[in-house]
């Protein structure tokens, strides 16, 4: 078996949103952006922003550090003492407080997984676990056990019982937020920026981002989307963002994790319908939208359905959202009729 292992930490598994932001694009060059990274969620995150009005870097600094450490807590898997783990780790069919944010995310699963009938499902995280995406080397899985497993997978045994209560249907469920969950935080660290009255902002953590207002010389931001082939990072597309809203760029692809297995290629992406890495030749979907936890979810969906029922159910759903298919040694690109009609961005 050859494991082509991505770049990124386990954490992220996602098509990863090239920033050319101080290179090509120059959206970094003018010395009164104020510039901020480190790492965060298993990945990395950056920040530019300027202000008109007089920041100290140190307190944005610090109000970030916090807000980061709050969604850790509340949301990562990858802690056994944070708020979704207590949650999966409590094996019973009792209503239990998990607070507003997680229950947020759910709401939004919800429509997303009735969208794309079961495709896309939080409660997949046993089969990720089976797969092993999650952990160092991913193996290939005893049929029955992949059978087993989809008993304990369904987002229709995950009950909203409030605001901030869930109830597991099935007391083994198992909840993994990791699809979503990005989005979330860029969307949160953007309204921190938004509340120390910084409104030109670019926020990235993992690739994934959220912009607003413009660069300190009245241009645009502007990012470009990487080449969905492993090992390529010359860019694909350019996107011009908008200086009037907020506006958000998520995007899912096959090839930043990956094993190859008796001549065949699996990729991170399930299908929580049948517990097995998707097998079309769709390789990249990028969501565009106001709305960066909407986005995050149906970059992913899309990306699991495939070209033909994933731009359906984008155009059902008004989803503006990018395909890229991999035919070959080609290409192939195709739009929503949402991303066609947006006319707040450019893409070149």
């Amino acid at each position: 078996m050859n494991f082509k292992k991505s770049t990124l930490p386990p954490s992220l598994w996602k098509g990863l949103i090239v920033l050319l932001i101080c290179s090509q694009l120059g959206a970094c060059s003018d010395s009164s952006i104020q510039k901020l990274e480190g790492a965060a969620q298993g990945t990395t995150y950056h920040i530019s922003y300027w202000s008109k009005t007089s920041i100290d870097n140190a307190t944005v600094a610090n109000a970030v550090k916090n807000e980061l450490d709050i969604i850790d807590k509340t949301l990562s898997n990858y802690r056994p003492d944070s708020v979704i783990e207590i949650f999966n780790s409590t094996e019973n069919t009792d209503s239990q407080d998990v607070g507003a944010e997680i229950v947020k995310l759910v709401r939004i699963a919800q429509t997303v997984s009735v969208a794309t009938q079961g495709c896309y499902d939080l409660t997949m995280k046993p089969l990720f676990d089976l797969w092993g995406f999650r952990g160092v080397a991913p193996a290939m899985p005893d049929e029955a056990v992949i059978h087993k497993l989809q008993s304990r997978i369904g987002m229709a045994k995950l009950n909203i019982i409030d605001d901030s209560h869930l109830r597991k249907q099935q007391a083994d469920l198992k909840v993994d937020l990791s699809s979503i969950a990005q989005g979330y935080s860029v969307g949160e660290i953007s309204h921190v920026l938004e509340q120390l009255g910084i409104t030109d902002y670019l926020v990235e953590i993992g690739g994934e981002l959220q912009t607003r207002g413009y660069k300190p010389d009245q241009q645009p931001w502007r990012i470009a989307l990487e080449r969905p082939l492993p090992g390529d990072m010359h860019m694909q597309k350019r996107i011009t963002m908008p200086k009037d809203t907020q506006m958000a760029v998520m995007t899912s692809g096959t090839y930043n994790h990956y094993f190859d297995f008796q001549g065949q290629r699996y990729s991170h992406i399930l299908d929580a319908r049948n517990g097995r890495p998707i097998a079309h030749d769709l390789v990249s979907v990028t969501v565009i939208h106001e709305d960066p936890t909407i986005a995050d979810a149906w970059d992913t969906a899309l990306l699991c359905l495939g070209q033909k029922d994933g731009l359906l159910a984008a155009n059902v759903a008004h989803i503006p959202a990018l395909f890229i298919q991999q035919q070959g040694a080609e290409l192939i690109e195709s739009k929503s009729d949402a991303l066609n009609t947006l006319d707040k961005i450019t893409i070149e």
